[in-house]
């Protein structure tokens, strides 16, 4: 910021958040449709089908957080680099054209759904490709645009100053473009075309956003604790160097089943569960820095913003770590895979490793806009993380208990059959487990809800500093 005053590219780093938001509420919207058409059938049938809803749930997260993390880092640019973002005007372009054509891809999915078995339904309906499902055209658009974003971030770092952050952020968008080539293309061979397909949904996510959120998380702690910066820059690098070993070897976990080299099964589950190592470490050394220094009046100055933060860093260490963990390696993979276990790793390593880390930038975005020296968390704050927090959690293990069920009842008992997995599908627990994730997913749903109330308002609800009361009154 100049003083008060934003800059332009700030500014549009609001539009960005704000469709973020729009677009977080409509994953959540499909979610709940799919989670109440796993336990009823019969709900939308042949109105809005399970394949679609599903598909609705996941892509809509996907672009809201890639939305999200634009925004970001139109957020930080200039107040990293000292000057406005170059470019800012065909920046601004970008973003309206990935906006229509975001709401054209939504209103395709809602109204064509599918299409015939033509090159025509590849092009102009969906890819049917699990993930990332987006129609070729979409897909140049989304490459376009990132490269529009890449060409802003490089041309305003080398016209202005060069951060440790804004040179990770650098050598990591590269990948963030072209990492994503590889899922618009087919090959003919199963097993090859599953292997690049892997690369856009590992890589991509799971490589080249863990370092980014890396990059971002370490603004947040400069902004909020006044992290030294000489510490966040080290952790950062390390965190390129994890993404070598944990990112690009970890994606060996992918390839268990697929007809890859046996030697992928040693490689996959050594290196799959270390990638949130580099994070944890990160946030621990900041705040016992800052714990150290608390007596001295460094307090911190944006509360919601650090309370996201560190349910992003436990958050990713519990569902990427943790819960990757625990059905990746192959000798336990080989029954687990197909189950519901990676769904529920899924739902948390997402909420943990990304989502609660863009709601902590939004609301370092609502602090900088107001103007305020500091934010606190208020009433409706709290209620949004709590309750979407617990829901996640209570989400993912009630997921677990399915998993355990399909585990045991249809690949232990059955032999993993046609007949073991219908079986499996009406075991009491592993409805009930489908019906509290449902519970849960409500509650996720009010938490949002909390969220976007609070976005809102929270700015106007903060109490006066005793300086802003003295000048008041001076001036009265």
């Amino acid at each position: 910021m100049q003083g008060s005053k934003l800059y332009q590219s700030q500014e549009l780093a609001i539009k960005y958040f704000t469709v973020a938001i729009i677009l977080f509420g409509a994953q959540l919207l499909f979610g709940l449709v799919a989670a109440i058409q796993f336990l009823y059938p019969n709900f939308l049938f042949n109105t809005l089908d399970f394949s679609i809803a599903r598909m609705l749930h996941i892509n809509a997260l996907v672009v809201w957080l890639l939305y999200a993390m634009i925004g970001a880092v139109y957020w930080l640019l200039p107040d990293e680099a000292g000057i406005e973002v170059v470019g800012i005007k065909l920046a601004n372009i970008a973003f309206y054209i990935l906006t229509a054509a975001v709401a054209i891809v939504v209103l395709v999915y809602l109204f064509v759904q599918i299409g015939p078995g033509k090159e025509s339904t590849i092009w102009f309906i969906t890819e049917g490709r699990e993930y990332i499902e987006a129609p070729r055209w979409a897909d140049i658009g989304i490459v376009a645009v990132v490269l529009v974003f890449l060409y802003n971030v490089y041309a305003t770092v080398m016209k202005g100053r060069h951060t440790g952050i804004l040179v990770v952020l650098m050598a990591d968008l590269i990948a963030l473009a072209g990492l994503y080539l590889a899922g618009m293309f087919y090959t003919d061979n199963i097993a090859v075309d599953q292997y690049w397909w892997w690369w856009v949904v590992h890589l991509w996510v799971e490589a080249t956003w863990e370092v980014y959120v890396a990059a971002v998380g370490g603004y947040i702690l400069i902004k909020t604790l006044n992290a030294n910066r000489k510490v966040v820059e080290m952790w950062l690098w390390i965190e390129v160097a994890m993404m070598f070993g944990s990112g690009i070897l970890g994606l060996g976990h992918h390839y268990f089943w697929i007809g890859t080299p046996e030697y992928w099964w040693e490689i996959g589950a050594l290196f799959s569960a270390l990638e949130p190592v580099p994070l944890v470490g990160l946030f621990v050394h900041v705040l016992y820095d800052w714990g150290k220094e608390r007596g001295k009046g460094n307090e911190i100055k944006n509360t919601p913003a650090f309370a996201w933060l560190t349910v992003e860093t436990f958050g990713n260490f519990l569902g990427a770590g943790v819960w990757g963990f625990m059905h990746t390696l192959p000798q336990i993979n080989l029954y687990t895979h197909g189950t519901q276990w990676p769904a529920a790793h899924g739902h948390l390593a997402f909420f943990g490793a990304y989502v609660a880390i863009m709601i902590s930038a939004m609301y370092l975005a609502v602090q900088g806009k107001a103007g305020l020296e500091r934010l606190r968390m208020t009433k409706a704050g709290w209620w949004a993380i709590s309750l979407i927090s617990v829901g996640v959690l209570l989400m993912t293990v009630s997921l677990t208990v399915a998993a355990y069920t399909q585990t045991m009842v249809e690949r232990g008992m059955h032999g993993a059959t046609w007949e073991g997995y219908f079986i499996a599908q009406a075991n009491r627990w592993f409805v009930q487990g489908m019906g509290w994730r449902l519970a849960a997913g409500l509650a996720v749903i009010v938490g949002y809800g909390f969220l976007v109330y609070d976005l809102l308002t929270c700015a106007k609800k903060q109490p006066v500093e005793e300086g802003e009361k003295e000048v008041a009154a001076a001036a009265a």
